[in-house]
């Protein structure tokens, strides 16, 4: 009886003992099994940091994680389950800033090629003829010309400036040199006007020396094409743009100095192509508002109907088209210009005009 009470007594001790240790309570839906503490102690190392990490099923799988070599590596385990998935969700977060990188380059290019196209978009011009003409009311009013102001701006293209401003721009068309030349020029500098002068292939070859001292009286010089074709005709882009560009090299060799960008088309014929291919070409077209017979040279006109029409005509953002082989102009320049600052009159380049 004594040994089975001992017993009995060492058996209730060791059960208590082994209880405590496995964290038991006393109540039973509590109870827990050894296998269970240990699933309780995996669980918040592995599915909570997933949580707290958000990364995928799949950055998971790759990160070589494992529970078992967490429960007998200890800290260098709990280490990389902590660096591995915050490796991963930089290498994510990388991949998905490049990729909204990218969209918004591609957004920006679509933007600017939008844009690049809305910018070449013209407007269609009615020209009521391939030859440049005007109409003209009371004196001192402005003409009406084949196209309005405002469609031929779009084409870079100007013919008349604004209707408030008592001021003109004068421009000389220069195909070939007979001795009038110089005295215009003398005139516009003692006036200190300035004006612009297109000249043709056969100008710049001939008369050098007169370019030279219109580059250096301060005049601008423009381009009226080589070989003064009718340019309605030359729609090919390479042979308009050959037209213009053998007088850009020209005047380039012979002062050094690149030509102005405004081209006048011969006779003022003109169709909206040459306007468009003017344009690609960055230069501005140059029509007129005022302009008489004065370039017949076997029929000029007296001094008197040359100046009753020039100050007749005249009006407010007149640009004025001369011949600089007509006899009648290089001996009224002086008076002309005059007359022309008496009534109210200034002078100013080409480029106030074009902006």
């Amino acid at each position: 009886m004594r040994y089975r009470w001992l017993g009995n007594m060492l058996l209730t001790v060791a059960a208590v003992v082994c209880l405590s240790g496995c964290g038991y309570t006393e109540t039973a839906a509590d109870a827990l099994t050894e296998q269970d503490c240990m699933e309780e102690e995996q669980e918040p190392g592995s599915n909570v940091a997933q949580d707290k990490e958000g990364i995928s099923d799949r950055v998971d799988a790759d990160d070589g994680f494992d529970i078992d070599t967490a429960e007998t590596n200890g800290q260098a385990a709990t280490n990389k389950n902590i660096q591995a998935p915050t490796e991963a969700k930089m290498q994510a977060e990388a991949e998905i800033q490049t990729e909204a990188v990218s969209q918004t380059e591609s957004e920006d290019l679509d933007s600017d090629e939008d844009a690049e196209g809305m910018a070449e978009e013209l407007p269609p011009l009615s020209l009521s003829s391939e030859d440049w003409g005007l109409g003209f009311g009371e004196a001192g009013t402005q003409p009406v010309g084949n196209a309005t102001v405002s469609a031929l701006k779009a084409y870079d293209a100007y013919y008349m400036g604004n209707a408030g401003e008592k001021v003109i721009y004068l421009t000389f068309d220069c195909g070939y040199e007979n001795g009038n030349t110089e005295p215009i020029l003398d005139a516009l500098e003692k006036h200190n006007a300035p004006a612009t002068f297109f000249v043709v292939g056969h100008f710049l070859e001939s008369a050098p020396e007169l370019v030279a001292r219109m580059a250096a009286d301060g005049h601008a010089v423009g381009n009226h094409t080589y070989h003064h074709p009718d340019m309605t005709a030359v729609l090919k882009p390479d042979d308009f743009r050959k037209e213009l560009e053998d007088v850009e090299r020209l005047f380039q060799e012979m002062t050094g100095m690149e030509l102005a960008r405004y081209y006048r088309p011969p006779a003022g014929k003109c169709v909206e192509a040459n306007l468009k291919m003017a344009r690609e070409l960055d230069y501005n077209t140059i029509f007129w508002s005022l302009a008489y017979v004065d370039w017949d040279e076997d029929n000029q006109p007296s001094h008197q109907e040359a100046l009753e029409k020039l100050t007749g005509r005249i009006h407010p953002g007149a640009v004025v088209l001369l011949h600089n082989t007509s006899r009648t102009n290089g001996e009224i320049l002086d008076e002309l210009l005059t007359r022309w600052e008496e009534m109210g009159y200034e002078y100013r380049p080409l480029s106030e005009l074009v902006g």
